[in-house]
């Protein structure tokens, strides 16, 4: 067990060119091959980031607050200092940093799914751009993998541009989870961040938005083709008024990570996760995915299906600082337009019949 924690270890620092040789000391009976030992470092490397995800910035909380009991005060009193100096960074580019982007555990993550990252169309480093992410999924694995890090070589394909994925802005006022964040050049989704972003960080930048936010999480199980759009009109404005590029992003296979149980419309639980949704930016759904070690039971990693992101066409947007609704109206329907195209040309591609249709909610 030591050598299997020592390996991961390594992951996590980026030196998984040392892992497997690391792990030849495990018994056979326990770690039967190579490929399994593969499998189930991707496997760990998928469930910390959900882990981290869901946990790390309540757990890095309640650990401050209880440093501040203890003799390690000081060094309690020094961080709370330092993050009250440091509060707005999210908000005026955060602080990515490459190094961590580049971390080997990113590639083992990849290669669970595994995740892939499409090129359509060349972007201009001249401009910058709104992405806008579909569908959500549970937990975006495909955006945070292809975005949020390097694992799938998104400044090779795309050289000259900066992604900057948007999430709850609540995240960055946790400890530690801000910093982990913002190191893979995470950002807030708030006005303040995306302004900075798309008017003061010069060009080349791009701001990947997940559309459909929460309300589209409720509604996501395997097999389902459908994102909240209709209604979701602020991005457009954002980029008329920014002269920012909009960009279509597909995800085919978010939806099949994990399993949901959806609630009949009206009912209690129902109106219970739009509570939650409209009050703290998030919505609790009830899902699983299997064990860490049985691919048979229940657990919270994800399902080992295929997730292949296509990033679509740019749809060039002039600036105008106060659009009217006709002009937000026009290059929305653009976008839906773009958005449609983008799903047929390569669904049958990525198991879906050409009988599927996307449908816009």
């Amino acid at each position: 067990m030591k050598t299997i924690l020592a390996a991961y270890s390594g992951v996590l620092k980026g030196t998984g060119s040392s892992i497997l040789s690391a792990l030849q000391d495990v018994p056979s009976a326990f770690w039967p091959c190579r490929s399994k030992m593969e499998k189930h470092l991707q496997a760990i490397s998928v469930l910390q980031w959900v882990i981290s995800f869901l946990a790390m910035g309540a757990a890095c909380t309640v650990l401050l607050i209880y440093m501040f009991c203890t003799d390690c005060w000081l060094i309690a009193a020094i961080y709370t200092a330092w993050l009250i100096v440091d509060w707005n960074t999210p908000k005026q580019g955060g602080r990515r940093s490459s190094w961590v982007r580049s971390w080997t555990v990113w590639t083992y993550f990849r290669d669970y799914f595994p995740i892939r990252l499409i090129k359509t169309h060349n972007l201009l480093p001249s401009r910058n751009y709104i992405f806008g992410y579909h569908p959500h999924g549970i937990f975006c694995f495909g955006a945070f993998c292809n975005f949020g890090t390097e694992a799938t070589g998104f400044s090779k394909k795309f050289p000259g541009i900066k992604p900057s994925l948007a999430t709850l802005a609540g995240n960055f006022r946790l400890p530690v989870l801000r910093d982990y964040l913002m190191s893979g050049g995470i950002c807030p989704v708030n006005k303040n961040s995306i302004d900075y972003l798309l008017s003061r960080n010069g060009t080349g930048n791009a701001v990947i938005i997940v559309v459909g936010g929460a309300a589209e999480s409720l509604q996501c199980a395997p097999g389902m083709n459908s994102v909240t759009l209709k209604n979701r009109k602020g991005f457009v404005r954002l980029a008329l008024q920014k002269g920012s590029d909009l960009v279509p992003v597909y995800s085919f296979g978010e939806n099949d990570a994990y399993k949901q149980v959806i609630f009949d419309e009206g009912s209690y639980l129902s109106n219970l996760q739009k509570r939650f949704q409209k009050r703290l930016g998030f919505a609790p759904c009830l899902f699983h995915g299997c064990g860490l070690f049985f691919g048979n039971s229940w657990g919270f990693v994800p399902y080992g299906k295929p997730i292949t992101t296509i990033v679509g066409e740019p749809i060039t947007v002039p600036k105008i600082e106060d659009p009217t609704e006709e002009m937000v109206d026009l290059y929305h329907a653009m976008y839906i337009k773009a958005l449609k195209c983008l799903f047929d040309k390569y669904k049958t591609r990525f198991g879906l019949k050409e009988s599927d249709v996307l449908h816009i909610l």
